[in-house]
C-alpha cells in the first residue's frame, strides 16, 4: 500500500469520526487567597464545526486517489 494512500485514508476515517465523537474540554476558575483556594471547574464536550470535517474528508478522499495514480 502506497504512503500517500495510506496518509488519505487515515485523515478520511478522522473526519469521518469528528462528526460524531465530541472533544472534551474543561477549564478551571478560581481564585486565590492566602492558604486558600475558590474555584469552579467547568466541562464541556465540544465538536469540531461541521465544515472542518467535510474539508479532512475531501482531502482524505483526494490523497488517496493521487496515491492510486501514482
Amino acid at each position: 500500500m502506497k504512503a500517500l494512500l495510506l496518509v488519505g485514508v487515515v485523515v478520511l476515517v478522522l473526519g469521518v469520526i469528528s462528526f460524531f465523537v465530541p472533544f472534551p474540554h474543561s477549564e478551571h476558575h478560581g481564585v486565590s487567597l492566602g492558604d486558600a483556594h475558590v474555584g469552579v471547574t467547568t466541562h464541556d464536550d465540544e465538536r469540531i464545526s461541521p465544515v472542518v470535517s467535510v474539508v479532512l474528508i475531501v482531502a482524505g478522499a483526494g490523497l488517496m486517489i493521487a496515491g492510486r495514480k501514482s
